[in-house]
């Protein structure tokens, strides 16, 4: 199970943004403590805010005092709601939260079922709870629920979520092998619409692949070669020919891969959590390292590709847990290479390296810096919830549009 401890200012985003969930029927409240309810049991976001108001009320001090957490079991984790019900409740026991008035969420529109829980950091006489060592208690309370209940470690977890799959390491030996396993494995299970949105997937794993074209025998022939990428993105050593490979990773079955995707893909809803999490990082202008390490806190890879004046022509972006891959010009004309080119190009950009991404909710477990290719195989698998961050931002903008005015 993996554990994030979000902190942040807006009550009313955190709970909207839950509250939409529910509305959706992708969520539901599994748990309440010290939370008003209708006589008939059901919550309200009236009464959920009424809830927090008098621990709000009387705090003073503390800018950030609303408290949002996830708990992320691993999907063979089989739980029912009344154990997941518990799971939350003895965290927020052992974290020293159990007296405060909270909500515990299960979401349930992904494949891995997982739960938010919004609380309040400061107590009925506004004085802020003890955070002390904050991550290294919620690590240990972490352990010693995965023992209690048996569930997949957190450290398995990540490592099966995305380090099963590689990237190529020619130093290793054995290249065709490695190719192999990584283009089947993708083929498999991501959704791409064309050749050259498969090429961007496979590129963040250090391969790359080439359409060929000729006859054999009078007959019109179109094959697929892959090819290794060293840490440069240069090919790097003999090419495989898809038929070395395997049949599964051949034309055909990439023309019967791309059909299927846009099938699966023409619901526009497919890329809505892409499209927020993007929207939400453009408006905070960042330096283009800045702006895939946000990415990848959330699952996503980008690939911008470049010609020989160094312009961004394409960016392809890949979400690692719907497994989809889409590029950008799919996405919309607001997520266009030319939007990217200049927001990486700005005159007088000051480098944001050690940019401080607050945006009303700071992340206190940061990931390790990686040097592998996109970064991907260093990221922490639960960022900065963009969704939520751009649900408050618009709930602002409404509040501050005057009642009858005129576009």
């Amino acid at each position: 199970m993996v554990a994030k401890i979000n902190i942040g200012s807006s009550l009313l985003g955190a709970l909207s943004y839950n509250q939409e969930k529910v509305d959706k029927e992708e969520g539901k409240v599994l748990f309440s403590n010290r939370i008003i309810q209708n006589t008939d049991g059901s919550y309200t976001m009236y009464f959920n805010m009424k809830s927090f108001e008098p621990y709000l009320d009387t705090n003073k001090r503390t800018e950030k005092p609303v408290l949002h957490i996830s708990l992320n079991p691993h999907p063979d984790d089989k739980l029912t709601d009344e154990q997941l019900s518990e799971i939350a409740q003895e965290y927020m026991d052992k974290m020293g939260y159990g007296n405060q008035p909270y909500l515990v969420y299960k979401h349930e529109d992904i494949d891995r079922h997982h739960l938010h829980i919004v609380s309040v950091r400061v107590d009925e006489n506004g004085k802020k709870l003890n955070d002390s060592f904050e991550k290294r208690r919620s690590e240990e309370v972490r352990k010693f629920l995965e023992e209690r209940y048996n569930l997949i470690p957190a450290e398995k977890q990540r490592n099966s979520d995305v380090l099963s799959l590689k990237p190529v390491n020619i130093k290793e030996g054995n290249i065709k092998k490695q190719v192999s396993n990584i283009a089947k494995s993708l083929i498999r299970d991501y959704r791409f619409q064309s050749i050259n949105e498969y090429r961007a997937l496979l590129n963040i794993y250090g391969v790359t692949v080439e359409e060929v074209k000729g006859e054999v025998r009078d007959k019109a022939y179109n094959g697929l070669v892959y090819f290794a990428l060293n840490k440069k993105g240069e090919k790097s050593g003999n090419p495989f020919k898809a038929s070395l490979i395997g049949r599964d990773v051949g034309y055909k079955a990439l023309q019967k891969r791309t059909v299927l995707s846009r099938t699966a893909l023409k619901d526009k809803a497919t890329y809505d959590r892409t499209k927020t999490i993007v929207s939400a990082l453009i408006r905070e202008k960042p330096s283009r390292e800045a702006f895939e390490k946000e990415l990848l806190k959330n699952g996503i890879s980008v690939v911008f590709r470049k010609n020989d004046d160094k312009r961004i022509y394409g960016a392809t972006f890949i979400d690692h847990q719907s497994k989809c891959v889409f590029n950008g010009s799919r996405m919309g004309k607001e997520f266009s290479a030319n939007v990217f080119h200049n927001l990486f190009n700005r005159e007088n950009k000051q480098k944001s390296d050690d940019r401080s991404w607050d945006n009303n909710f700071d992340n206190s477990q940061d990931p390790n810096d990686s040097e592998s290719l996109g970064g991907l195989f260093a990221m922490e698998q639960h960022g900065d919830n963009y969704e939520e961050i751009a649900f408050t931002n618009r709930m602002k903008r409404k509040k501050r549009k005057p009642r009858g005015s005129k576009l």
